[in-house]
């Protein structure tokens, strides 16, 4: 049986959620989705497939048509259908999208969420609710900005009263507890799950600069941040926000699976700022910031670790500029907080 396969576009407002925020509900971050009323169609799980979902009008399994992402049986009986998901890392959420791609006739036409901030399964007495029984629409990103300021550990995804949910972001911010990590002690200061973000750049064709701080060596070229083939003079850059101020000790710059497409060479500026700057202030400002690693030949598929750095003292923000363009898989940034 031949199979056509279709994806699903991003919609604007989701891309632009993307930049400012992280996605809480990434499988990368360690989320899962722990349990659902009913996924006879389509496994719960995939509601987190970090790509877009995909349809495949000639695909079916034994239950029926395959869907990418998560579908109950049609309810014969009273009540609704929900899934518990825990998030990796604990956050403050923004914005939740509950992306009903390819879901036409089988979408649910409403939806509640509620959240929860326990350490362990939360009781009934534990959930509020921060997205109202509301409308949703199918084959499309619905979206809820959510006006509550806490952390949140846990979320409870109702769907009124079945069907299909292709995929589930959670726009957010890493809640880090700072009181559990000693001042002292040696951490990645850019890591995501310690609150690093990337603020601004000039080319994310291929992958989001974002992508060089998340968990663990990038499992494919596209976890990367990795720009367009440059045409003009100049060369790619992005700057990053440190999760806490403080003093860069070494640097790992990993290229893995980048072989005919890294950079050839790169630079680190960094620089303690008071205030958050414009992304169209920090293009400019960032360009004259204090080197903290010279220019330095990278090489492909490699993890190249550089200890010998220039002494600025405690920073917040650094850019990485590589020349002309190309791809970085992972960017380690090793010190103390200041």
């Amino acid at each position: 049986m031949s199979e056509r396969s279709i994806t699903a576009p991003p919609a604007p407002e989701a891309e632009t959620l993307l930049k400012r925020f992280v996605d809480l509900a990434h499988p990368r971050l360690g989320t899962e989705v722990t349990f659902a009323t009913d996924d006879f169609f389509a496994d719960k799980s995939r509601m987190l497939q970090p790509g877009p979902a995909i349809f495949y009008p000639d695909r079916f399994d034994d239950n029926g048509k395959w869907m990418d992402g998560w579908e109950s049986r049609r309810k014969r009986v009273a009540g609704h259908d929900h899934a518990v998901i825990r998030l990796g890392q604990r956050g403050t959420i923004h914005t939740i999208d509950v992306d009903t791609a390819f879901f036409t006739g089988n979408f649910p036409p409403e939806a509640e969420i509620e959240a929860a901030d326990t350490e362990g399964e939360p009781g009934d007495a534990d959930w509020q609710v921060v997205v109202p029984r509301s409308a949703l629409k199918g084959d499309s990103h619905n979206l809820f900005e959510l006006k509550a300021d806490a952390p949140f550990r846990w979320l409870r995804l109702h769907i009124h009263p079945d069907g299909g949910v292709a995929r589930l972001r959670v726009y957010g911010t890493i809640a880090v507890d700072w009181s559990r990590i000693s001042a002292g002690e040696e951490i990645d200061l850019a890591a995501q799950v310690n609150g690093g973000t990337a603020l601004a750049w000039n080319d994310a064709h291929y992958g989001h600069p974002a992508n060089m701080l998340a968990p663990g060596r990038a499992p494919v070229m596209a976890d990367g941040w990795e720009t367009a083939r440059r045409r003009r003079p100049g060369n790619d850059w992005a700057v990053l926000k440190l999760g806490a101020p403080g003093t860069i000790e070494r640097i790992l710059v990993d290229t893995h699976h980048f072989k005919g497409n890294y950079p050839d060479r790169f630079t680190l500026r960094a620089k303690h700022l008071g205030t958050e700057p414009s992304a169209e202030v920090l293009e400019e400002a960032s360009a004259d910031w204090p080197l903290l690693v010279t220019e330095t030949k990278l090489e492909a598929d490699t993890a190249l670790e550089i200890r010998d750095l220039q002494a600025l003292g405690p920073v917040s923000h650094v850019r990485l500029d590589i020349f002309p363009d190309g791809g970085v898989s992972r960017l380690r940034l090793f010190g103390r907080r200041a």
